[in-house]
């Protein structure tokens, strides 16, 4: 090889981007892109509320949240994934600190609500991490829901089975939550069944009582979480209702629906 050739290989060499600037010019497309569902999800959405102010019909919902737009090459390796996997990983370690003793020591208990702490606001804070520094993926968007609900599942069947809840109440919220999961999924094919107004005062609500139950305090202390766990239910139940409602219309209001009315209408003339 000679020497004009030698160099040309390390001039084309130089040009190849690095790793670095490989993975800044991706999560620069995933910012763009990002950037442009948002801008069409809140067009979407001032269509939606002008036509709901206006009593007009409602075909679909408005886009969800640009969070949950598809990734755009950002690697999964990245601190909200981690955040939420930290999470999952907590799960088994508050459900040992919660049954150990027969959940009856208090310092394990006070680990157990140390540790559903830690959960709690870690999920507030990988979602926040994802959107403000574009590293949504689907494992994140997978992930997250599970983690949650594998929280909040652990955390009640706990509480029940150390008698500090009774079942009823922990079968009830677990009903709807995976009765509304699976309601979403039936309806997909309709169109995105959008989290209701109530589910973000519901999930807090959840979070407060579930923390206020787990504390090794009885007596004027259980008035207050029943207070709140019982709003807490309130709620749960009237969105799930909402949800099934919603849902109906949905399947009801539907393109898809509508093209299936107009084609037997056609076949009976």
């Amino acid at each position: 090889m000679s020497a004009a050739e030698r160099r040309d290989g390390r001039a084309r060499r130089d040009e190849r981007p690095t790793a670095r600037e490989e993975l800044d010019r991706r999560r620069a497309e995933a910012g763009r892109e990002i950037e442009r569902r948002r801008a069409e999800f809140e067009r979407r959405r001032a269509e939606f509320e002008r036509r709901r102010a206006a009593g007009e019909p409602i075909i679909a919902p408005p886009m969800p949240d640009p969070a949950s737009v598809q990734s755009t090459g950002v690697s999964n390796w990245n601190i909200a994934n981690a955040l939420t996997m930290f999470r999952v990983l907590l799960v088994p370690v508050f459900g040992w600190l919660l049954l150990a003793q027969g959940g009856h020591d208090t310092g394990y208990r006070l680990g157990a609500v140390a540790v559903f702490a830690i959960a709690s606001i870690t999920d507030r804070i990988d979602g926040d991490l994802a959107r403000s520094r574009n590293l949504v993926t689907d494992f994140g968007k997978m992930m997250d829901p599970i983690a949650d609900k594998a929280l909040m599942g652990m955390a009640l069947i706990g509480l029940s089975v150390i008698d500090r809840l009774p079942w009823w109440v922990t079968v009830v919220i677990l009903v709807r939550e995976v009765g509304i999961t699976l309601l979403r999924l039936s309806v997909i094919k309709h169109g995105v069944l959008p989290a209701s107004r109530g589910g973000k005062l519901k999930t807090f609500l959840q979070a407060i009582a579930i923390g206020l139950f787990l504390l090794p305090i009885t007596g004027w202390f259980d008035v207050v979480a029943w207070v709140v766990m019982l709003a807490a239910l309130a709620i749960t139940v009237a969105t799930g209702v909402d949800y099934v409602f919603r849902a109906l219309r949905l399947r009801r209001d539907s393109e898809r629906s509508r093209a299936r009315r107009a084609r037997r209408a056609a076949r009976k003339d």
